[in-house]
């Protein structure tokens, strides 16, 4: 299950772990434990609530555990540490260029986490941007599905995505989700900065996100289904914007 390096087991580690602001995605413990000698990782997790916690039986512990002490506690770090909004920035900045950025409303799946920071490298934005909670982190899953785009690429965390384009609007970026009863994307004008917003993969775009964001974008579809991958669709909406971008600077 690729666990490795990015694992931490037992009370008192995890409990530390947390308490020294180490990026911890996922917290397993071992289901009818009760609190009894968990009270101060339990105390720790509630001001945590960016970390998921599965309870699990002991036969998944054990089968996870690669010390043989789990004392009924596996937590999962991050595998890479996550950058901040201010950092993507910076990087536009310093490369003279508009800043270019995409967000992920409720992400799920690590493999499309990892496929959009890939496409999030090739197509020049500056950085990917994901909810703390109700989405998955940067997991070794995600970064091996970068393709190594991880290590170019700044990922930052944030409590709430509505709240954080609010807060990049006051700096001059426009907001355009991906959504199929949006405006045909050839139609809008995705040039400058900006920033490209990928809802869920079920759900898609939660209605508060959509209604802070300024244009809805729909991708032409010939087919006979109506929807694309999460990770596809970011690529096709991050490729105009890239084509705009060229076309602008000509």
């Amino acid at each position: 299950m690729g666990y490795n390096e990015q694992q931490i087991e037992g009370r008192n580690a995890v409990t530390e772990a947390l308490r020294a602001g180490k990026s911890v995605d996922k917290v397993f413990l071992l289901s009818g434990a009760g609190e009894h000698g968990m009270e101060p990782l339990l105390r720790e997790l509630k001001k945590h609530p960016e970390t998921k916690v599965s309870y699990v039986k002991k036969e998944r512990l054990d089968q996870m555990s690669e010390t043989g002490r789990h004392q009924g506690v596996i937590a999962m770090t991050a595998a890479y540490d996550y950058a901040s909004v201010e950092d993507m920035l910076e990087l536009a900045k310093e490369r003279s260029e508009p800043p270019f950025l995409i967000l992920l409303d409720g992400i799920e799946d690590p493999h499309n986490l990892g496929a959009i920071i890939r496409t999030a490298n090739l197509c020049g934005a500056h950085g990917v941007v994901i909810r703390q909670d109700r989405s998955v982190g940067l997991t070794a899953a995600a970064a091996r599905a970068s393709a190594g785009a991880i290590n170019y690429t700044p990922v930052a965390k944030v409590k709430n995505i509505s709240r954080t384009i609010e807060e990049l609007k006051k700096k001059g970026l426009w907001f355009v989700c991906a959504d199929m009863g949006g405006e045909l994307m050839y139609d809008l004008d995705l040039k400058g900065p900006i920033g490209l917003v990928i809802g869920n993969e079920g759900r898609g775009v939660s209605e508060l996100v959509r209604k802070s964001c300024d244009m809805t974008a729909s991708i032409p579809m010939r087919g006979d289904i109506d929807s694309l991958n999460a990770s596809v669709a970011c690529g096709v909406l991050a490729y105009e914007i890239l084509r705009q971008r060229f076309t602008m600077l000509k």
